[in-house]
């Protein structure tokens, strides 16, 4: 049985004679536009092994905490690893995350996307292209009960409204996978997985000189860093056990990985951090009945407030969350750069969201 921690993601076919190529200086399609047959392949006529199709669809839904997008993916089988030729992508917002307490709104949020697939993916190949729907930090920050109740919408209407099968389907607990919250663990392999792929790293043709490459990967709630120590022989030293490590099957390969996910330090939810900051430490510099260019108001009389990460001449409403108030509660405050915007400034700023020294 194979551990969680260490899937087999990809294991190749048997080596079998090459396929009969059709060109294979032909240059190939890099979109559905620009496709001369989507249900077909202008790389070869019969594909690697006769145990796969010679060309197939893969679709995946990144339910992210800004917002969700679907990558169609199309592969051909002419090699002993399924060759990448394009993909459709398209986005969507919001995110799931925004749709707490309405979960059918959250699951029929994703038909415009579903929508693309079905134009997309050739009607005979539809009921064998798996859907996968994997939410990211922003879900993971909504909490376990509401987050679970989209999670459960979105499965349905999957099953009930598009013909394309859940990924895995039939294997126990295949669909509370299929349609999941990705452990942030996950989260950074994948992205190390998908990054490699493409620079031919570690297919399962691969030059076996091939160095992988390390992923820094910033989401909007969550920012992950992987990479594959490599250690000198002689040195007989290896990734000590912990969290940190990560196995992987992959290509016919095992790889031992360094991942580390950060929640919290996102794109958005650091900025949110720091609008937080600026606002918590102008209301200790400033009382409430002070009027001060660091704490003014606006013609609409939302409250105006000097942000040093903010470049000078301009402003921005944020939200801001209201501290110690319960349910949150959030209010509008107008950041502005005015004299104070400067890098030395706000990263002293950003040094304190950072905590390094925590």
């Amino acid at each position: 049985m194979v551990r969680p921690h260490k899937p087999d993601i990809h294991k190749p076919p048997a080596p079998q004679p090459p396929a009969s190529t059709t060109s294979p200086h032909l240059p190939g399609p890099t979109s559905h536009d620009s496709d001369p047959d989507p249900s077909k392949t202008v790389f070869c006529t019969t594909p690697h092994s006769p145990s796969t199709p010679l060309v197939q669809y893969a679709l995946m839904i990144d339910a992210g905490s800004t917002g969700s997008r679907i990558h169609v993916y199309k592969f051909n089988n002419c090699g002993p690893s399924p060759a990448y030729e394009y993909e459709t992508f398209v986005q969507s917002q919001p995110g799931l995350s925004a749709y707490a307490g309405k979960p059918a709104e959250a699951a029929r949020s994703l038909d415009e996307l579903l929508d693309v697939a079905m134009r997309t993916v050739p009607e005979h190949l539809r009921r064998c292209t798996p859907v996968a729907v994997k939410a990211t930090a922003g879900l993971r920050l909504l909490g376990a009960k509401q987050s679970a109740e989209i999670l459960e919408a979105v499965r349905s209407r999957l099953k009930t409204a598009y013909p394309f099968p859940l990924s895995s389907e039939g294997a126990k607990g295949a669909e509370e996978a299929a349609v999941a919250i990705m452990d942030g663990r996950d989260e950074g392999v994948f992205a190390w997985v998908t990054a490699n792929y493409l620079l031919d790293t570690i297919r399962a043709d691969s030059p076996r000189t091939a160095v992988s490459y390390a992923v820094l990967d910033l989401g909007g709630a969550s920012t992950q860093i992987v990479f594959e120590p490599v250690f000198e022989r002689e040195a007989k030293v290896a990734l000590s056990e912990g969290e940190h490590r990560y196995e992987l099957s992959f290509g016919g390969k095992e790889h031992v990985l360094y991942q580390h996910s950060y929640l919290g330090y996102g794109l958005m939810r650091a900025r949110k951090s720091v609008h937080r900051l600026v606002d918590f430490r102008t209301s200790l510099r400033d009382s409430p009945s002070t009027s001060t260019p660091a704490a003014g108001a606006d013609a609409a009389g939302v409250a105006e407030i000097a942000n040093p990460c903010l470049a000078r001449g301009t402003s921005r409403v944020v939200e801001v969350e209201v501290a110690g108030s319960d349910p949150a509660a959030t209010r509008n405050v107008t950041m502005v750069g005015e004299d104070v915007g400067g890098f030395e400034t706000c990263n002293d700023i950003v040094q304190l969201i950072m905590a390094k020294d925590a």
